[in-house]
């Protein structure tokens, strides 16, 4: 039978103070242990006591892994999470019956990846698209075949800025897979991602200096710092300082700048009270990439192209989010929690595209190839308000104990989008087949050689300019949730949740001001049943839906079909006569917790219908603003198998394969159906392993393979011709890190991380017209010292 112990982020009246602690034999060695390394990076572990007759405790051995400031973690074992950070989930993540895959501060740090795009990329069952023409504050996650860009959460509650991620304060990453709507709203039809952060602890003090060099002027400095004022009160910092040129592709270059404070104040045996800051400077030249050339079935990336980005390109995000957490503990059985979030974000990019073309037909060099330049530009400017209360009842009803949540949750997002006004001129080149004059911008000539100065060759000027987008989106949401032991093999979820949202966005296009209002209701729900057929193993099957509504992409406007606002103008139709997109799923899956619960085995099947799905209309059909309400469906079904954990004691990994299959079910355009869905692989893989061949040395690789996909329109068929070929292709991809560790002394490690070892060209997305090909990182090599003060 399962025992239901309490989730170790509960109210500090559950928690035992460290005076208590010592008490303990396990606390004492800890104590002892972590004296005498002067806080170096172990942890130590207690074995039990033999007999009372032999009247000798067994040698406490220390083990040589990173002391794990994670409540969340399983002990001694780096790669794997224990619990949910979010503790809505009742269950540790091996008896929770939903396929949750979770990254741990270890696993991210080994793998070297810091930033939230490339560490998603990674994962299996995950793909990247691009943003609407080409909108870089629009990274696009998708989550078994569906849209998840406006599904990030930061700790349980909704993150709608469309920013730069970073890890520095993440503690862990956790990505649940399948409808996720009775914890997380509108939206989440695929899952959800879930960044839990770093927070102040009082069970002991502790820093860690990290620096970073390495090749393409690589600099990253970070401090985590967690210090113990009492046994009510700690502080926490997190500080960042990040530097590097994409690999192969200087003068690009990514700058990082972030500060991260926690603060937790014991205020009484019953409440608790946790504040915190986040704050992040992010300012990129980007990358666009590549683009495809040629025709299908032939057509594929272009070879060689010149680092084309302009002189004055930029990307950036500018972040400040304030929380507040509260927790009361009424008794053993009643708490209530209440999270209260500020934030602001200002994104904002002008960046350089670039695509094959021929020079035009009044040009000398008619005919010749070609590649030329664009401009894709916008800002954003976000403001939000949340507040999420919840009551966690435990209650004996008919003989069982039900272990309810009930909550409370109101938010308000606001979303200005803009444009910048550029400037450009020094135009080289005539590609147009009318044009009398220069008309573009062309890097390179018709020999293909590159042309001098190509960097500031379009001598661009920038300002801000005006406004064009403003979407606003209020939502009441009210929530319950039971979990109940049925007997000791069987356990049992349901969750209920109503969302009440108020829906008014304006858009300005061509001098036309248009405003759209409506508010809806939703209602979506979670069934989880497992069955513990040993000890250590379970089987599950879960039910899931997800609500979606019209126009709730904060950064397309009236581009239906890419998530904005769809309506049917020409027939008098009404935004509020549209229905929400609406998703099912079914889940059947099988967790193993193995070898003393440090290795974790499942395996789930899986099919996720989507259904009313908004779509753009097909040409000529008279639809003002482009829209079709509610005629698509498409289907998702799959097999996803997953290891984390110590295979043995010294190989610990983390692996995972997902084999999917996806289909347009209807579309307003007969020839979609039947097709794939666009930005969607249907086979991908990951796996990290960490060998830990001495008491010092470690070594390590991680291999990510994502097989072909085709871009297109979201939840939408791939692009394809009139004979039915995909016309956009990104082709498939197997990359290779390595790492290594060693430990200098018990104050100091040093970690070497060489990413991309065959140095491959690899492609990440590419926009539906093949004119962005978003490229992976060239081979590159880090160097990474920690320090233990």
């Amino acid at each position: 039978m399962s025992v239901n112990k309490p989730h170790p982020r509960q109210a500090a009246a559950l928690r035992k103070r460290p005076s208590t602690l010592l008490n303990t034999s396990a606390s004492t060695a800890m104590a002892v242990s972590l004296a005498s390394l002067a806080l170096a990076p172990m942890a130590a572990h207690a074995q039990e006591q033999k007999p009372a007759a032999e009247s000798q405790l067994e040698t406490v051995k220390v083990i040589s892994t990173a002391l794990e400031a994670n409540p969340n973690a399983e002990p001694g074992v780096p790669y794997k999470a224990k619990y949910s950070g979010d503790e809505r989930h009742k269950r540790a993540l091996a008896d929770t019956a939903q396929n949750i895959q979770v990254l741990t501060k270890a696993q991210i740090e080994d793998s070297g990846y810091t930033d939230l795009r490339e560490i998603l990329d990674a994962q299996p069952g995950i793909t990247l698209g691009t943003g609407e023409n080409g909108n870089a504050f629009g990274d696009r996650y998708i989550i078994r075949g569906q849209e998840a860009r406006s599904d990030v959460f930061v700790d349980g509650l909704r993150d709608p800025g469309m920013s730069i991620r970073e890890s520095f304060a993440t503690e862990q990453i956790e990505i649940s897979k399948g409808p996720n709507s009775s914890f997380a709203g509108r939206g989440t039809s695929g899952g959800a991602v879930n960044s839990v952060t770093k927070q102040a602890s009082t069970d002991y003090s502790y820093t860690r200096l990290s620096t970073g060099f390495g090749t393409d002027k690589h600099t990253r400095l970070t401090l985590d710092t967690n210090q113990v004022v009492n046994a009510d009160l700690a502080v926490r910092a997190n500080l960042l300082y990040g530097y590097e040129e994409i690999p192969d592709r200087s003068p690009t270059d990514r700058e990082r700048k972030g500060l991260a404070l926690s603060g937790f104040w014991a205020a009484t045996d019953k409440l608790d009270v946790t504040l915190d800051y986040y704050g992040l400077e992010a300012d990129d030249n980007p990358d666009m990439g590549g683009f495809l050339v040629g025709t299908v079935p032939k057509r594929k990336p272009a070879k060689d192209v010149p680092v084309y980005a302009q002189d004055n390109d930029f990307l950036s995000s500018d972040v400040d989010i304030v929380s507040a957490r509260l927790r009361y503990q009424f008794d053993q059985d009643t708490r209530i929690t209440n999270l209260t979030r500020v934030g602001q974000a200002d994104n904002g990019y002008v960046v350089t595209g670039a695509r094959a073309a021929s020079f035009g037909a009044n040009d000398p060099r008619a005919g010749a190839s070609t590649i030329t330049l664009s401009t894709h530009q916008g800002w954003q400017e976000v403001e939000y308000f949340v507040n999420q209360t919840n009551l966690h009842l435990d209650r004996v009803l008919g003989g069982l104990k039900h272990e309810f949540i009930f909550g409370l949750e109101y938010s308000d997002h606001s979303v200005l989008n803009g444009v910048y006004n550029v400037a450009n001129s020094g135009q080289n080149c005539i590609t147009g087949n009318t044009a009398t004059a220069n008309n573009a911008w062309c890097a390179s000539g018709a020999g293909g050689a590159t042309v001098n100065g190509l960097n500031s060759l379009m001598n661009r000027q920038i300002s801000r300019g005006a406004w064009d987008i403003d979407w606003n989106v209020k939502t009441v949401s009210l929530s319950a949730m039971d979990t109940v032991d049925l007997n000791d093999k069987w356990t049992a979820f349901g969750g209920l949740r109503w969302d009440r949202y108020e829906f008014d966005t304006t858009t300005i296009s061509r001098g036309l001001t248009k405003r759209y209002e409506y508010s809806d209701s939703m209602w979506n729900g979670h069934l989880g049943l497992s069955y513990k057929i040993r000890p250590d193993a379970n089987v599950y099957f879960s039910y899931a839906t997800a609500s979606d509504i019209n126009g709730g992409e904060s950064d397309v406007g009236s581009s239906c079909g890419y998530g904005g606002i769809c309506v049917d103008d020409s027939n008098g139709v009404a935004i509020a006569d549209s229905k929400p997109e609406k998703t099912q799923s079914i889940e059947l899956g099988t967790k193993w917790n193995l070898m003393g619960e440090k290795l974790l085995l499942s395996a789930a099947l899986f099919q996720i219908t989507k259904s009313d799905v908004m779509e753009s209309a097909p040409s000529g059909s008279g639809y003002e603003s482009s829209g079709a309400l509610n005629t698509g469906k498409n289907r998702v079904h799959g097999l996803e198998l997953a290891l984390t954990g110590l295979i043995t004691p010294q190989l610990t990994a983390q692996a995972g394969v997902a084999f999917m299959k996806s289909k347009v079910l209807e579309s307003n355009v007969a020839a979609n159906e039947g097709k794939t869905l666009s930005n969607f692989a249907d086979n991908s893989a990951f796996a990290q392993l960490k060998y830990q061949a001495t008491d010092k040395f470690a070594l390590g690789a991680a291999a990510k393979y994502e097989g072909r996909k085709y871009a297109g329109q979201p939840d939408s068929a791939a692009g394809f011709n009139a004979d039915g070929l995909y016309t956009q292709p990104v082709p498939s991809y197997t990359v290779l890190d390595l790492f290594a560790s060693y430990r200098v002394n018990k104050n100091m490690d040093v970690r070497l991380n060489v990413g991309n070892v065959t140095d491959k060209d690899y492609y990440l997305a590419a926009y539906r017209s093949g004119s962005f090909l978003y490229m992976g990182d060239a081979r590159n090599a880090r160097v990474t010292l920690n320090y233990d003060f």
